[in-house]
């Protein structure tokens, strides 16, 4: 029995809960994956497996087999990538999920250099906006906005992105140009709503006042959950948004937006690159974080 690839198709069942799921993202026949774990379980002498007809879970020491083999594993893939007539040349496939507009603004557009580096790498990328489990879903690392929560995840902050509070020309001249924060409500603006797809909390108006955070709820006849959608409505007049400049630096470079409130800008957001904690001595998935971090550093 190869006991490295046993163990590769180990770990992948333990992260994806399953022995049919894992044998197909490893492109193999599932009888192939059974027989692999029951040779596995003969040899060590233990059961590394729960088997429900829900799904797989480790046993206290398939959990604790589990984390050594995700440590061999970058270890040998390490010690690999170091031997070779190109130096550390990272070779297999890498699963990432990006936040879509910032993939579409700085990342693809600049693939052809990351693989002029890494030709031996193989790049599967998610674009979108939606949670997703990194150890569960096979993901390598994401790329996001906001604030860091997930203290489970290895994170490094790659960019500081200005935002702006801006509207079409043509929704200005119909309802003025606020020129302070109360203004905002006295003056009966409108905004285009903004709201989240996993919990439907609309996100209100930030601004920074003294080094603080004021917040301000407007009215809107729209909510959007998409970057597209809300670009959309602002650009057919029906209210204010709030986002990074990025988005919308060409309209308002040809005056089709004009930003406004410009001394109380909200706080710089965000971009960080998260990866599993098993996965941060891998290196495809560390040349991937240094490239992205050079490429969103320069961006920024």
């Amino acid at each position: 029995m190869d006991r490295f690839n046993a163990m590769r198709i180990f770990t992948r069942i333990v992260e994806l809960e399953s022995f049919s799921k894992a044998a197909e993202d490893m492109q193999i026949p599932a009888a192939t994956a059974t027989y692999t774990i029951k040779q596995l379980e003969a040899r060590l002498g233990v059961r590394l497996l729960q088997r429900t007809t829900r799904h797989v879970s480790p046993t206290l020491d398939g959990q604790a087999y589990y984390q050594r083999c995700v440590r061999i594993l970058a270890d040998v893939e390490e010690t690999e990538a170091g031997f070779g007539n190109s130096g550390v040349a990272p070779r297999g496939k890498l699963r990432v999920d990006l936040q879509g507009t910032l993939a579409q603004h700085y990342v693809l557009p600049r693939l052809k250099e990351f693989f002029a580096r890494y030709p031996d790498l193989e790049l599967e990328i998610g674009l979108g906006d939606r949670l997703v489990d990194l150890v569960r879903d096979g993901v390598d690392c994401v790329l996001r906005v906001g604030e860091l929560r997930d203290s489970s995840m290895v994170g490094r902050r790659v960019a500081s992105l200005q935002q702006v509070t801006c509207a079409s020309a043509a929704y200005f001249e119909r309802h003025g140009t606020p020129t302070t924060l109360d203004e905002l409500t006295t003056q009966g603006h409108r905004a285009v709503n903004f709201f989240s797809s996993s919990s439907g909390k609309l996100f209100p108006f930030d601004f920074s006042v003294d080094g603080a955070t004021r917040s301000i709820a407007l009215p809107g006849s729209v909510s959007v959950s998409s970057a597209e959608a809300y670009l959309a409505c602002c650009a057919n007049d029906l209210g204010l948004v709030q986002l990074p400049r990025y988005h919308v630096a060409s309209e308002l470079q040809r005056g089709a937006f004009r930003e406004v409130l410009q001394a109380w800008r909200p706080k710089p957001m965000q971009v960080s690159v998260l990866y599993p904690q098993q996965r941060q001595l891998s290196p495809r998935v560390r040349v991937f974080v240094d490239w992205i971090t050079d490429v969103m550093t320069a961006a920024s």
